[in-house]
């Protein structure tokens, strides 16, 4: 089995208000297109994202596209005409096809933009992710067991939290999006928060963290000014560290001591810092254990947590053989993050640029992303 651990599923403008309950509608996101032909995802009268013409290896495309439009020109794109077959079940199984996989992981596309903004709006957060939730129900049902589509999760509302984790279960989803950051000021490890990490060990749900833009790692002053529906120089520089820190925090606070078969996926939050990482925790444990002369709770040390645990992709540009020479082969995965502009029409040829022996690491494009899918 051949598994793309990341790509994208895009959402019809309409999907959030179609899949809301009646009383969530007037909090529920929605795409609209202005007098210029620009389309926009919108929360109320707020704009979150501009919707973009995400083309394979086609970086400059999005950038071109939003200087056309900052100019006050009018829009060359019928967007949702160009949209819909991003979000086809069939048209999804096509390119598996085209590109040569079994199954593909399914992230949101729009999903990914809009939780920071609305960070203060609990009600109109769980009311996005559920209709999501919902949709991507019937995505799966259709995807003929290939399709893989992620959930999209908050632990600020437990109830919540395990409805949703039990109506996903039953509908056969195997992963969750979630931030890898504080709750209610609590961090992860939190014993309010062990609730959340049994009930996704009973549902057999894998938490996942993937780029997103989610509560940041450092104070918001570092950032500067969002552009809205662009990217932050600072957040890609920095793009892996909430996870790590977050890991770090499930390690050494001891939950992944407490749940042995809780399992946790790193998609799209690069992978070189892996090995640095595992270095750095468990001499930090030795030395803090030394300095402070207190023998650590954990019954490992925490690199074999991370490893028994975690499963983190890598992209082609970090030469992913070294990572799997340095650490081991069963930590890393290979993905497409087909269809977005930094992702690739040819996966397979991109790896093998760098030298990936897909025939010598079966885990790389499948074991290792089978054991997040429990498959």
């Amino acid at each position: 089995m051949l598994i793309d651990c990341d790509s994208h599923l895009f959402e019809p403008g309409d999907m959030w208000q179609r899949y809301a309950d009646p009383g969530d509608r007037d909090v529920v996101l929605r795409m609209t297109t202005d007098d210029l032909g620009y389309t926009w995802l919108m929360s109320g009268d707020r704009r979150i994202t501009l919707a973009e013409p995400h083309i394979p290896g086609k970086v400059d495309g999005i950038g071109e596209y939003r200087m056309r439009m900052l100019k006050g020109l009018e829009s060359n794109l019928d967007y949702p005409e160009f949209a819909a077959p991003y979000s086809d079940p069939k048209e999804r199984l096509r390119v598996l096809d085209e590109l040569g996989f079994d199954a593909s992981v399914l992230f949101p596309n729009y999903g990914i933009t809009w939780e920071r903004p609305l960070a203060d709006d609990l009600r109109a957060t769980l009311a996005n992710m559920t209709s999501w939730n919902r949709w991507i129900a019937e995505i799966a049902a259709d995807g003929e067991g290939r399709l893989h589509p992620v959930a999209h999760v908050s632990l600020w509302d437990l109830d919540w939290l395990e409805r949703q984790l039990a109506e996903l279960s039953a509908a056969g989803i195997r992963l969750a999006l979630m931030a890898p950051a504080l709750v209610h000021g609590r961090p992860l490890s939190d014993p309010g928060l062990d609730r959340a990490w049994a009930a996704f060990v009973a549902h057999g749900i894998t938490p996942v963290f993937h780029v997103a833009n989610q509560p940041r790692p450092f104070d918001e002053a570092w950032y500067g000014e969002d552009l809205v529906g662009g990217v932050n120089p600072l957040s890609t520089i920095f793009l892996w560290t909430a996870a790590a820190l977050a890991l770090t925090d499930l390690i050494l606070n001891g939950v992944l001591e407490r749940h042995e078969d809780l399992r946790i996926g790193i998609m799209e939050l690069s992978a070189n810092w892996v090995p640095l990482h595992l270095q750095l925790m468990d001499g930090s444990r030795r030395f803090t254990e030394r300095f402070n002369g207190e023998a650590s709770p954990l019954s490992m040390v925490p690199s074999e947590y991370f490893r028994r645990h975690v499963r983190v992709a890598a992209f082609p540009q970090e030469q992913p053989h070294l990572l799997m020479q340095r650490c081991g082969s069963d930590l890393f995965m290979g993905c497409s993050d087909w269809p977005h502009t930094e992702g690739t029409n040819d996966p397979f040829g991109a790896y093998a640029g760098v030298d990936t022996v897909l025939d010598g690491n079966p885990g790389f494009f499948g074991d290792n992303v089978a054991f997040l899918l429990r498959a």
